[in-house]
């Protein structure tokens, strides 16, 4: 009996991804271990192997299909010259755009198992005329919830898909009945779909989101609606710990490691960290997660977005390990190459801007963490040194928090902590 090959959760919070190329054509023999084909989740082109021997009977996604819901099955898998015959678990059709927050990642677990079957999605009810209705996940729990009766609707997305908006304008149409309980109070309401804008009537070209785009998007709209940000600003002496830097780095020669000043900077944070651990946790409505070792998530530019590589420990590890960690973890984020261990959890971030001359910023707090570090350029200011103004290299550090977790004091005694640090760096070696 043929085999149904499902579309993997390549990571904890998966619920779709890009089949971007297959690797193997029908009638292929396949054998446990082969590379299958190559899939796009919101972070990284990850590789899926194959589990099962066999001959790859039927492809049913084509490569390039977006939002492939988990749990689809996207391939037949049997003995040569098999009949397929009727796919027992019909594919969920592919989605234009996710419209549900995936499920968060829980503090910073590092389980990466596939999702179980069960988070494959249902198929849709069929319409009177034999045909499947074309509605979004998050439309057919709405319309569930309000009695409203998705045969009855006529769906504004992509191929007359039915997306929230159609179900909203419904239920505010009076075609809803009684609606079930309501969620709790805690559980916030998901995000609502942004609304399609038309390009202006200037010459112009639209180019695709990518998953990453996407995910992107979601989270900072989710970030700012959802977390009270506070913003706490230092400025920082950086003579000091340049000087040892340099000093490092003629010392680390022969061993092919050389400090940057951001490596430096995740150690501080790491120490500050553990230093002041209010300031180490995440917000979980009715409990606060408190973590006993400081694991930075380091925000990393890659073409076509940001993704956050993670130094383990940090508080522990010394800087030339922070340092070859860091480079490793950067080639493969820019490789597409990450695993999801190592981007996903983190107990803070650190996002460093100083190489493009921006003096300061703002960055957005990544949950479920409840912190991150803004860090500006170095330049040469005037600065009070033992009461006299003198010319030295400053820093600006903005630190933003979750005030619903990190109270403004604390908040003030993590950069205070940070400050001193770098400012006394023998502390990082120490």
């Amino acid at each position: 009996m043929p085999t149904e090959l499902k579309m993997p959760a390549l990571s904890p919070t998966m619920e779709e991804g890009t089949l971007a190329k297959w690797l193997v054509k029908e009638g292929d023999a396949i054998s446990s271990g082969d590379i299958l084909a190559e899939i796009e989740t919101d972070k990284a082109t990850m590789e899926f192997e194959a589990v099962d021997e066999g001959t790859l009977l039927k492809i049913l996604v084509e490569e390039g299909t977006d939002g492939v819901a988990v749990g689809t099955v996207i391939a037949m898998i049997g003995e040569e010259g098999e009949e397929v015959g009727d796919v027992s678990s019909a594919a969920p059709e592919a989605k234009s755009a996710p419209e549900a927050a995936p499920t968060p990642d829980k503090g910073y677990g590092r389980d990466s198992a596939p999702a179980p079957e069960s988070k494959a999605v249902a198929p849709a009810a069929p319409k009177s005329d034999g045909s499947r209705i074309k509605a979004s996940p998050l439309a057919r729990r709405l319309a569930e919830a309000q009695g409203i009766d998705l045969s009855t609707l006529t769906g504004s997305g992509p191929n007359g898909r039915i997306v929230r908006a159609d179900v909203d304008a419904a239920a505010g149409k009076g075609g809803a009945k009684a609606a079930a309980a309501a969620p709790a109070a805690s559980a916030p309401a998901p995000a609502a779909a942004p609304a399609e804008v038309e390009p202006l009537d200037i010459p112009h070209e639209v180019e695709k989101l990518s998953n990453m785009r996407k995910t992107i998007a979601r989270r900072l709209t989710e970030a700012k609606q959802q977390i009270p940000h506070i913003y706490l600003t230092v400025d920082i002496q950086l003579d000091a710990l340049l000087k040892l830097r340099s000093q490092l780095n003629k010392s680390l020669e022969d061993r092919g490691v050389k400090l940057s000043v951001n490596d430096m900077l995740i150690k501080a944070q790491a120490l500050a960290l553990l230093e002041v651990p209010e300031c180490n946790v995440s917000f979980a409505g009715s409990n606060l997660i408190k973590y006993s070792r400081a694991d930075i998530s380091v925000a990393v530019s890659i073409d076509g977005g940001l993704i956050t590589p993670i130094i383990e420990n940090a508080n522990e590890r010394s800087l030339s390990s922070i340092s070859t960690g860091m480079k490793e973890l950067a080639g493969l984020a820019k490789e597409g190459k990450l695993q999801p261990h190592q981007y996903q959890g983190g107990t803070a971030s650190i996002s460093n801007m100083g190489m493009f001359g921006i003096k300061s910023f703002d960055a957005v707090i990544n949950p479920p963490q409840a912190m991150i570090l803004a860090v500006g350029a170095g330049e040469k200011r005037p600065y009070i040194i033992d009461d006299s103004v003198q010319i030295a290299t400053v820093m600006s550090a903005t630190g933003s928090f979750d005030h619903r977790a990190i109270d403004g004091a604390d908040g003030a005694k993590f950069m205070a902590a940070f400050k001193k640090l770098v400012e006394n760096p023998m502390a990082l070696v120490a």
